[in-house]
């Protein structure tokens, strides 16, 4: 480095400088959604949490549309076009306001809208994305069951052909925006394999009855999907994909957004930290000036930023078309697990005020649970690491 060279100055914010790797368009998407999770969601999201409601679900998704958030790695039919990076700041902003806001753009565009996107028919992409993409219709993704939730392959939802027609039948479980989606893409069983299926939400034999008493992602839908002899046109299949490489393709989409997500809900978590140990006094000054606590702030700081570095890593290769499965497990595993640590170490710098509303630690933290299992557990991402490693199965 020349000796004339002025280095620039440290920014608490973002210590490593992964701001320098955004593009201008980058930064501003991430204002943009910032902004509007500023306005729209932190105001209130407490008391959607401790009230297990997210009122006003379907004003938010026209808002979230018109913001060209729905769907936004996806291109045409509406949907922005963005790049990876940028759906993953959207994702990090989304959820530094709450998992449950994330997991609404997440399911609507990275589940529901991908898998029509990229499996569908012409006739399906025209009918469904344009009004997906503006948040005219919120959709819901069903391949988890009551008995099946790791193991997709063993679903019992059937879907057997009658004449001309498919005829549905079975139940999913934990899905997302289930009781206020217009239209689910399911996953069922057929003679030819696992196939998948638009089926509009008015169809006869569909319900989506909430779920209910949660403790975590309160402030977001949560339902079960009924299917009684639901009676569907030919024309409701996807028809470019058998098996579960369309369900698995699809997810591994959403698990990239949780590796973004994931750190808005740690950055969230951490900032609560440092502004309560500047201000919080103990023994006459305050407790950031303490070592313990400042070890504890450099821990959480140098998890948070690793993480963001290397979603944005993941980021720039999918962008590229470089982005492996594994690769996408890699993210998911570390940041979520990382990010719970980050809150739980938050909320003892925080003390007995942890665990209030008044602060967004406790929140993150029980949302970041069920992150942790949703989209592929723990001991699965581990399994597909495995795997990779040393190239023999361990699932069976």
């Amino acid at each position: 480095m020349a000796a004339s060279a002025k280095l620039p100055p440290f920014d608490p914010a973002d210590p490593l400088g992964i701001d320098d790797l955004l593009e201008p368009e980058d930064l501003a998407v991430r204002d943009t959604v910032r902004s509007w999770a500023a306005d729209r969601v932190l105001p209130d999201v407490a008391e959607w949490y401790e009230k297990g409601e997210l009122p006003g679900i379907r004003e938010l998704a026209r808002e979230l549309g018109a913001m060209g958030a729905l769907g936004m790695s996806l291109s045409g039919y509406g949907c922005a076009g963005a790049s990876a990076v940028q759906y993953g700041l959207a994702c990090l902003e989304l959820e530094a306001a709450d998992s449950g806001i994330r997991s609404l753009v997440s399911v609507q565009g990275s589940l529901a809208m991908y898998a029509i996107h990229r499996f569908g028919s012409e006739e399906q992409k025209q009918q469904w994305l344009p009004r997906m993409a503006a948040g005219e219709v919120i959709g819901c993704f069903g391949l988890t069951e009551p008995d099946h939730g790791s193991d997709p392959a063993s679903m019992r939802t059937y879907a057997k052909r009658d004449g001309g027609d498919w005829v549905l039948n079975g139940r999913k479980m934990w899905i997302t925006n289930g009781s206020v989606a217009g239209v689910a893409v399911v996953w069922a069983q057929t003679d030819d394999g696992i196939r998948g299926f638009v089926v509009p939400a008015d169809s006869t034999g569909f319900s989506a009855p909430e779920i209910k008493h949660k403790w975590s992602l309160r402030a977001s839908v949560t339902s079960e999907l009924v299917l009684d002899d639901v009676r569907l046109p030919a024309d409701a299949v996807l028809p470019e994909v058998v098996g579960l490489k369309g369900p698995l393709s699809c997810l591994s989409h959403a698990r990239y957004g949780i590796v973004w997500g994931a750190m808005g809900a740690a950055r969230s978590s951490f900032e609560a930290a440092v502004d309560y140990a500047k201000s919080r006094e103990q023994f006459g000054r305050p407790i950031g000036g303490f070592q313990l606590t400042q070890a504890k702030l450099a821990d959480m700081a140098v998890e948070l930023h690793k993480g963001i570095l290397l979603a944005h890593h993941l980021g720039r290769r999918m962008d590229a078309g470089r982005l492996r499965p594994e690769q996408v497990s890699f993210g998911k595993l570390n940041n979520v697990r990382e990010a719970i640590e980050i809150c739980r170490t938050a909320r003892t710098i925080l003390g007995a005020n942890g665990i209030s509303l008044e602060y967004p630690v406790m929140r993150h933290a029980t949302n970041l649970e069920s992150v942790l299992t949703y989209e592929g557990t723990v001991e699965m991402h581990q399994l597909v690491l495995g795997k990779a490693l040393t190239g023999l199965d361990a699932f069976r």
